[in-house]
C-alpha cells in the first residue's frame, strides 16, 4: 500500500505564493507519473501539473508560468511551488502516483487565495 500525504495549504492573498508538499511512502521514482490536481467547490477535479520518473514535467495551461512541480527523489517528495497566486486557483489540491495501472491519491490540502 502507497501512502502520500500532502502538506503546504493555506490562506493566502492574491499575488502570494505557496509550496505544497507530497510525501510518498516509497521512492518517488517507482511511479511512472506523479503530480497534483485540484478541484474547487461546485467543480470537476483538474489537473495542474505532473512529473515522470525522468523528470518530464507538464502543466495545465491555467498553471504555465506560474506554478513549478519538482521531485526530491533523496526525501520521496514531490513539490508544487505555487506564485502569482489568484482566487481562482482556491481549491482543493491533491497529490498522485502511477504505478503499474494502479492510481494513488491522498488526502488532499485546500489551498484558498482572498481577493
Amino acid at each position: 500500500q502507497v501512502q502520500l500525504v500532502e502538506s503546504g495549504g493555506g490562506l493566502v492573498q492574491a499575488g502570494g505564493s505557496l509550496r505544497l508538499s507530497c510525501a510518498a511512502s516509497r521512492s518517488v521514482l517507482s511511479f511512472y507519473t506523479m503530480g497534483w490536481y485540484r478541484q474547487a467547490p461546485g467543480k470537476q477535479r483538474e489537473l495542474v501539473a505532473t512529473i515522470t520518473s525522468g523528470s518530464s514535467t507538464n502543466y495545465a495551461s491555467s498553471s504555465k508560468g506560474r506554478f513549478t512541480i519538482s521531485r526530491d527523489n533523496t526525501n520521496n517528495t514531490v513539490y508544487l511551488q505555487m506564485n502569482s497566486l489568484k482566487p481562482e486557483d482556491t481549491a482543493v489540491y491533491y497529490c498522485y502516483a502511477d504505478r503499474a495501472s494502479l492510481r494513488f491519491w491522498g488526502q488532499g490540502t485546500q489551498v484558498t487565495v482572498s481577493s
